[in-house]
């Protein structure tokens, strides 16, 4: 791996993809001084002093996750992110934003500038902070969030905590409509989700451990709907499980409000039934629903209700899931597995490849407005090349994450990055 930044650099002979500019054919791809100049032709005057040969590989926008836990500041013990923007490089991810819940919490400036300037210094993927909503996230009094956009949170949220006051929610969903702010949401009802590990239904009373019903989301996602159709702020729900949530996305988004939302990886491929041998890598919030809501989920994907796919990346130490599912702690490492586990969706003939790269790169880019998946002209050499034809194995030894809690660990997939570059600069390669 090379730290130098080339001047003048020719991808030759890729298929590349780019959703946002509907561009995909085989074609080259010319990048100076870390910023795309040309595709097809070379500029007048312009001599590459290095060529990547792509030949037979996809050259796409480096990937945009809105959904990933670095564990730093406050929980280097588990990771960092150092080694965890090195993981998503490998995953063929350039662009990452963060949860305000780390420690301390992302509720004023110093803690936004503090997380900025460390995922400066490791210099490896761009790493986006998201501003809490409310003090501490303790959903008792709105942020300053006009203080944290300015400082670089591209969004507001209170991450996994739900505001239940909703006098308080409104309030604050007034404040970011007012200032143009968007916000994430992840709903949920902590009251039916209390003591929950696993979707209630016939599987988790089989093997006896406490449900979560589809209604602690689709109750919590109604009272929100309706707040942000009677404030007008931008809203974006994070992490969906529930068929009935992806419909009720699709009657707000006809009704006109500005809605998005996302699904994880891992929610696209497993279902409850992948709970039934107790594998605490299975254990995530939302929990893995029925096959139907899986199966919902997908085609709100492909219909795009659904606009992203996520990783929501969460490593764990490997104690913290060598005990019985309902102690383990909730959530996958996933940045590295979230290209294949979409590409798989391609290989079953769900999607075509450039739709499976749209919501990788230029769909997630767009809700947020950032400059990032898309390879125009002008704009940041941050590239993704990948051989779609290549398997892999998932194993904790092919996982650079310091996180090997992945739902995916066995599996043979198909989609290897070979080479992810950032502003031109090669953050990771293949030996």
């Amino acid at each position: 791996m090379s730290n130098r930044v080339h001047k003048r650099t020719e991808i030759r002979g890729g298929r590349v993809i780019d959703p946002a500019n509907g561009i995909d054919r085989i074609t080259s791809l010319f990048f100076e001084n870390g910023l795309i100049v040309a595709l097809d032709n070379a500029p007048a005057g312009f001599e590459a002093e290095e060529v990547i040969d792509a030949t037979g590989q996809v050259v796409c926008p480096g990937l945009v996750d809105l959904q990933a836990r670095m564990r730093e500041p406050g929980h280097e013990y588990i990771a960092t992110i150092a080694s965890e923007t090195q993981a998503a490089t490998k995953g063929g991810i350039t662009c990452l934003l963060s949860p305000p819940d780390t420690d301390p919490i992302i509720d004023n400036v110093a803690s936004a500038e503090l997380i900025i300037n460390r995922a400066k210094k490791a210099d490896l993927a761009r790493f986006l902070p998201t501003g809490a909503l409310t003090k501490k996230l303790k959903g008792e009094y709105i942020s300053e969030m006009a203080s944290l956009r300015e400082a670089g949170c591209v969004a507001m949220s209170n991450g996994d905590q739900p505001v239940m006051n909703t006098l308080t929610m409104k309030r604050a969903l007034q404040y970011a409509a007012t200032h143009d702010i968007p916000v994430i949401i992840r709903p949920v009802d902590p009251f039916l989700a209390a003591g929950g590990c696993a979707h209630e239904g016939e599987v988790a009373d089989r093997l006896g451990l406490n449900g979560i019903l589809d209604a602690a989301e689709t109750i919590a996602l109604a009272r929100d709907l309706m707040l942000v159709e009677e404030t007008g702020v931008q809203a974006h729900f994070a992490q969906l499980s529930c068929a009935q949530s992806v419909d009720m996305i699709a009657d707000a988004q006809k009704r006109g409000l500005r809605v998005t939302a996302d699904v994880t990886a891992h929610h696209l491929h497993l279902n409850e039934f992948d709970t039934a041998d107790f594998n605490s890598n299975m254990h995530v919030l939302p929990p893995l629903r029925t096959q139907r809501d899986q199966e919902a989920l997908v085609v709100g994907l492909k219909m795009g209700t659904i606009s992203a796919v996520v990783s929501d990346h969460r490593p764990w130490e490997e104690d913290d899931k060598l005990v019985p599912f309902p102690e383990a702690e909730p959530g996958v490492s996933g940045v590295e597995t979230l290209l294949p586990m979409v590409l798989r969706l391609v290989d079953n003939a769900m999607f075509t490849m450039n739709d499976a790269i749209a919501c990788l790169t230029s769909k997630p880019a767009a809700i947020f407005n950032l400059p990032n998946g898309t390879l125009s002209i002008g704009k940041k050499a941050d590239i993704c090349i990948f051989n779609p034809d290549e398997y892999w194995d998932i194993t904790p030894e092919n996982l650079i994450s310091l996180g090997k809690n992945s739902p995916f660990l066995g599996w043979n997939v198909k989609g290897c990055v070979t080479m992810t570059l950032k502003s031109g600069q090669k953050v990771y390669q293949t030996s």
